[in-house]
């Protein structure tokens, strides 16, 4: 089946949007149909061997609509449609939809404005002398010649029926039709109006005096709904804003390397292998690899940080992005459509244009609203002509109870919010690939979460630092010698700890370098054999390994790190214990806990070991955790939750993760980068931040309480107001709604609607609580060097730091910690403005604040 989108005119409600897709549905090799009435598109599939793009156009176009596939969308704009989009709108078929909204609205704003200026006049000689008495201040209303006063309100209407004959040229054939639409209730009322007037100035002529023309009536229907489609198409302009400024991100020109110079050209040209050129404060045009140069990269809008990335050779860069400083060279590996910002458009415009489930039972009112209201009116005026026989209340109230109602509410009560929502999350770095998935996701009552790379960072660091019989600082750069040459993950961990701790120290040759597989390293330094690795190389060795130490390396493994021992051969004795292991996220436990206190459930499924898996668990405040899973089995895992009746989301990297993502309800792609198209997640987050995940679960809620919101008056308006248009309150309070205040009324439904929704534009994704800011006294284990029972307890803190902005930065705020008292070791993560703190006493935040703010900084 071959997924498609087209893009449908004609459509003014949800009446419209039910038709297309009934119409569609009926087709042989078609499958799920969603037809959107605020971005006029369709989504659905089609089996290529049963039914061809023609059919499916021809299906629509009988129903009494326009219909082409998208990248046809500018052909289709031409059409004599008076609904259909204009040229000045369509340059991007994308960007298309707030554009089509704000030029109807400019277009819908001068009808109501030429309208209003016929309208008031009309006014004058039909209700001036009403509206002077009740306002104090009394009209001249010539009333002696009523004939002259009824034409002229006639000549006056003529322009208004003029300027909004959309109405009738849409709302008139397909009433005829058998498909009638909000357009046709309006033309029905319109019509009736100005039909009755003229009845009535023909029956003057004979010298029968007749008090209600509804012409009146007929030109502020007309006027009053006209300004709601201007107020409506002003808001729904807004909704895309979002879209937008990511689509004003890219670049419309590039700078490449041609013949040994530089060559501009349009980015739509530009080809993989090309080598752009990128300066300071130019937009990149394409995903890449930075082949030469460096400088700092400004990735805000597609990935959140909000501090600049530094940028070297073989680094890769974002489409979008902003180069702040330096001049880059960068190899073109992902262009056009297949870049980095287009996938996150084209995902986020797939997920407006699909629908919720919640929509569904709208749909289905809307389907056959219009037919039922055209029906309740009929009736309502039968029924007046049997019980009071005055015609004029059987018009009125016929006539208010056809332009009261409104479709266009149900229509617009879901669309519109998913819009908007799936436009913010993107703004955040959280993609929601269809409005099914933004529903679900907030119907969640378990998370499971992959500990390596999404709970944790997915790579191993040094925890702890054990030096036995020498300083901690002679062990680490031992250490890192040995590691040097052995390519090790673990190696690269105790090398990084070296470098963050000690960046001005050489490291010192080893000689005879030789690497046991399965065990570790050993080499000569200074003359010196020294050994690295696990207990089975110290027992091969020969080194002895005191009670004590044996029962810290224990303790280590208990905590889920690996501890590595070393130690020096001709002494037989080891000579410190250096414990690495992949530590979490900055932000995970913040988001766990946020998880936690919404009553969702957070199980954490790994593949270590039983004691690693707990050991973390307890340290995220974790209450189960699934252990030793192969990947292959983690769809199973998923599956016996659900089987438990549990609504399972899944969180994982979008590739090993797979199957397991696929089962889940809603399958959360974490850390994605540039791959943005995972096909077996439901939500992509471009960073690297469990918060996110948080973050795209409050959205689904905030979205769908919108959406229940949106339904709610759009029910509660129809079935509190069409009875009340019918008259029903006149036989016990004399009260009869006249068709003008109908107008008005039904000309701010939708409006209120969209208004509503862009309340979404004011979602923050953030979490209550410390998430910036821990201290977590975790212990890390150092000996004195005289006496090995003496423990000193090492303070860890992470603080969050904001105003750096370069390398300089960095080398400013470490200073400042560095001189606080207590203080052992500091390191400064500018990419995620972070200073990680170990100190020997317990610090309080006030005093890290002032030395921060002394420094020229903040912190959060």
């Amino acid at each position: 089946m071959k997924k498609e989108k087209y893009i449908v005119t004609g459509m003014t409600c949800g009446a419209c949007s039910a038709r297309v897709e009934k119409a569609v549905n009926k087709l042989e090799g078609v499958s799920n149909v969603q037809v959107n009435l605020l971005t006029g598109s369709m989504l659905l599939k089609r089996d290529e061997s049963l039914l061809n793009e023609s059919e499916i156009e021809a299906a629509v176009s009988k129903a009494g609509y326009s219909a082409c596939l998208a990248d046809k969308g500018e052909n289709l704009n031409q059409r004599k449609d008076a609904d259909s989009i204009s040229d000045e709108g369509s340059e991007n078929k994308e960007v298309g939809i707030g554009q089509i909204h704000r030029n109807e609205a400019k277009k819908k704003g001068w009808i109501f404005k030429l309208s209003l200026l016929f309208l008031l006049p009309m006014m004058y000689f039909s209700m001036g002398e009403m509206l002077g008495n009740m306002l104090g201040f009394p009209f001249d209303v010539p009333t002696g010649l009523p004939l002259a006063n009824t034409l002229t309100q006639f000549i006056l209407l003529i322009p208004i029926l003029f300027l909004n004959r959309d109405y009738f040229v849409k709302g008139m054939p397909a009433l005829f039709q058998g498909n009638p639409n909000m357009d046709s209730l309006i033309a029905i009322s319109a019509a009736v109006s100005t039909a009755y007037g003229v009845f009535a100035m023909y029956q003057m002529i004979y010298g029968n005096m007749y008090h209600d023309i509804y012409f009146e009536s007929a030109g502020m229907i007309l006027t009053l709904i006209t300004m709601g489609k201007y107020l409506e198409a002003r808001s729904k302009g807004k909704t895309t804003n979002a879209i937008e400024k990511l689509m004003n991100l890219a670049p419309k020109t590039v700078t490449i390397e041609s013949d040994g110079g530089e060559k501009q050209i349009p980015v739509e040209d530009l080809k993989v292998g090309d080598i752009l050129i990128v300066k300071p404060g130019q937009a990149i045009g394409a995903d890449g690899t930075v082949i030469s140069g460096e400088g700092w990269v400004e990735q805000s809008a597609i990935t959140g940080e909000s501090i600049p990335v530094p940028k070297n050779k073989g680094d890769e860069v974002i489409s979008a992005t902003i180069n702040q400083n330096g001049l880059l060279k960068i190899r073109a590996e992902k262009v056009g459509e297949n870049s980095t910002i287009n996938q996150i458009i084209n995902l986020v415009n797939e997920a407006s244009a699909s629908k919720a489930p919640i929509a569904q039972m709208a749909d289905k009112v809307a389907g056959i609203f219009v037919p039922v209201i055209i029906a309740i009116s009929v009736i309502t005026f039968i029924l007046w002509m049997i019980l009071d026989g005055d015609i004029s209340m059987a018009i009125n109230c016929a006539v208010s109870v056809l332009v009261i109602s409104c479709p266009c509410a149900l229509g617009l009560a879901t669309p519109v919010a998913i819009m908007v929502g799936t436009g913010k999350g993107a703004e955040g770095g959280i993609l929601i690939k269809s409005g099914e998935a933004l529903e679900t996701l907030h119907s969640i009552d378990t998370i499971m979460m992959d500990k390596t790379g999404t709970i944790t960072e997915g790579k191993p660091r040094v925890t702890d630092i054990v030096p036995i019989g020498i300083k901690n600082d002679d062990l680490l750069i031992i250490a890192a010698a040995l590691e040097k040459s052995s390519e090790h993950p673990l190696g690269e961990a105790i090398i990084q700890a070296q470098n963050s701790r000690l960046p001005n120290v050489d490291i010192p040759d080893v000689e005879n370098f030789e690497a046991i597989f399965g065990k570790g390293v050993k080499g000569r330094i200074d003359g010196k054999l020294y050994l690295g690795g696990n207990m089975a190389l110290m027992e091969d060795i020969a080194v002895e390994v005191e009670k004590s130490d044996a029962e810290i390396i224990h303790s280590l493994s208990e905590e889920g790190k690996t501890p590595m021992i070393f130690a020096e051969v001709e002494k037989e004795k080891i000579i410190g214990i250096i414990a690495v292991a992949d530590v979490p996220k900055p932000d995970s436990r913040a988001a766990i806990a946020a998880f936690e206190k919404s009553s969702v459930e957070v199980v954490m499924i790994t593949g270590d070991n039983r004691l690693t898996g707990e050991a973390m668990a307890k340290t995220l405040g974790i209450n189960r955790v699934i252990s030793e899973v192969m990947p292959q089995d983690k769809e199973a895992e998923v599956k016996k939750l659900q089987n438990m009746g549990k609504k399972v989301a899944m969180i994982g990297d979008g590739i090993n993760d797979g199957p397991a993502l696929a089962r889940a309800e809603v399958g959360i792609a974490i850390g994605a980068g540039t791959d943005v198209a995972i096909e077996s997640a439901d939500v992509v987050l471009i960073n690297n931040k469990l918060t996110d995940a948080f973050g795209a679960y409050k959205l689904s809620n905030a979205v769908i309480k919108n959406i229940k919101e949106n339904l709610f008056w759009a029910f509660f308006y129809n079935v509190i107001l069409i009875p009340v248009a019918a008259g029903v309150l006149y036989p016990i309070w004399g009260i009869v709604l006249n068709p003008m205040m109908g107008a008005a009324a039904m000309s701010l439904s939708s409006f209120c609607v969209v208004m509503n929704s862009l309340r979404l534009r004011f979602f923050k994704n953030s979490i209550n609580g410390p998430e910036t800011l821990t201290n977590t006294k975790d212990m890390n284990i150092i000996y004195n060097n005289e006496q090995k029972e003496e423990i000193k307890q090492m303070n860890k803190y992470t603080l969050k730091v904001k105003g750096m902005m370069c390398g300089n930065c960095v080398k400013h705020v470490e200073k400042a910690l560095s001189s606080m008292n207590g203080v052992n070791a500091v390191s400064v993560d500018l990419e995620h403005g972070e200073a990680r703190v170990e100190t020997s006493v317990e610090i309080k935040m006030d005093e890290f604040k002032k030395v921060i703010e002394e420094a020229g900084y903040e912190l959060v």
